[in-house]
């Protein structure tokens, strides 16, 4: 068995070191345009791990190293930018696919390839990361084992800390606060915008367990537009977060409002600089000492997600959080990428086609297999904190073996 992973920042990374220490695959080519980056993470793996440079922006390279493998595992972001193209050059050599976009116009895109990829013999699982990814799969698994009707779900995250963060990652962060955000809203898909009312108005404060209570706003992820066709009788699905430091974040949406970050270059003394390369430069040189000063010294995070929906009767609310302290945004990310090419490659992602999580996987074989994965690597258990609140008000905390036994 051979996988190619492309892409070896934090995400691709983690996913790298996470396939190696699971022995599945035989062989683990990571792709990067960045080769001495590559070779620094293979070495720190264990088994049979080669580098090869890639360059995204030329078909042909990508498709030099997709030959011959049996999954691609693509962590090369901007979504926004490559997602479909590195899609696309998968479909037409023929070999199954999974990413971990989490961009709406991406995912988009990526799904009205379907039909191509369908054509071609090939599955494409996207958003096999935290959110999109995770996500989906507790609320697929809340909807078929715990409900009779699953009518609304709530995904909330926070992350941050983590040693670094690229420029492909603020960008990322950026594009999602200048778009229309797509929300599902009494079984209707509206959009809202992040700095107007209509964004404004599903600004909340959550609890996240072991991180602490922070305001999450909304974010133009992919399940809410996914999720709705794949569970019936859904009338809200909304998709909210932040990052940690506040300072950290407050800064990057300041500038956005301000406009600072368009990329029509503007000369300056002679240059042509666009706003947008100078407002990713400003808010990367300001991040070590935001946390500093916010006191974070390692990345953190928390993924909950909220299910409401009846089962006989009484309207129960279930509460997932996959929490961690020393773990941040790659392990969220990666593992669940490495869980999905994993899956894909024993044949347990079901169809053809351009597929999210909730429509291919069986959310029991991820979670066994994420429980696993973890061990492998030495992380400990699985972090999920579950609770149950029924109609009286009162909650619970579950253990998640008695719900696979319910």
């Amino acid at each position: 068995m051979k996988v190619a992973v492309l892409g070896c920042g934090t995400v691709g990374s983690t996913a790298v070191k996470t396939l190696d220490a699971s022995n599945f695959f035989d062989e683990i080519t990571i792709g990067d345009v960045n080769v001495k980056a590559a070779e620094k993470v293979a070495s720190t793996c264990k088994g049979n791990v080669k580098t090869v440079r890639v360059d995204a922006d030329k078909p042909e390279s990508l498709g030099s190293v997709m030959k011959g493998s049996d999954v691609v595992l693509n962590c090369i972001g901007p979504f926004y930018k490559y997602g479909p193209k590195i899609l696309s050059v998968a479909i037409s050599e023929g070999v199954n696919y999974v990413d971990v976009c989490d961009d709406l116009d991406a995912t988009q895109a990526q799904l009205e390839l379907s039909g191509e990829a369908e054509r071609a013999g090939v599955t494409a699982l996207i958003g096999m990361g935290s959110s999109p990814g995770l996500a989906n799969v507790i609320a697929k698994f809340c909807a078929e084992s715990l409900l009779d009707v699953a009518e609304s779900v709530d995904i909330l995250h926070i992350h941050g800390g983590e040693p670094a963060e690229g420029a492909a990652v603020i960008k990322h962060r950026i594009h999602s606060m200048m778009m229309d955000i797509p929300v599902f809203l009494n079984g209707e898909l509206v959009t809202v915008k992040l700095f107007e009312e209509s964004g404004m108005s599903l600004e909340e404060d959550v609890d996240f367990p072991g991180v602490g209570t922070y305001k999450v706003y909304p974010y133009p992820h992919p399940e809410t537009i996914t999720l709705p066709r794949y569970i019936k009788g859904l009338r809200n699905v909304t998709n909210r977060g932040t990052v940690l430091p506040p300072k950290y974040i407050e800064l990057t949406r300041e500038l956005v409002r301000l406009g600072l970050t368009s990329e029509e270059p503007l000369e300056v003394q002679g240059q042509k600089i666009a706003p947008l390369e100078f407002a990713v430069a400003f808010i990367l040189s300001q991040r070590e000492r935001l946390l500093r000063e916010a006191g974070i010294t390692e990345p953190l995070g928390c993924l909950k997600i909220v299910v409401k929906g009846e089962r006989g009767g009484e309207t129960l609310t279930y509460s997932f959080a996959f929490t961690s302290r020393g773990q941040g945004m790659g392990e969220g990310t990666g593992i669940p990428a490495a869980i999905g090419a994993i899956l894909m490659a024993q044949g347990k992602v079901a169809g053809e086609g351009v597929l999210p999580p909730e429509a291919c996987v069986n959310p029991v074989d991820v979670l066994s297999l994420a429980q696993q994965l973890i061990k492998s690597t030495g992380k400990g258990e699985l972090p999920l904190v579950i609770d149950v609140t029924g109609e009286d008000g009162v909650t619970r905390r579950v253990d998640i073996k008695e719900l696979f036994t319910a």
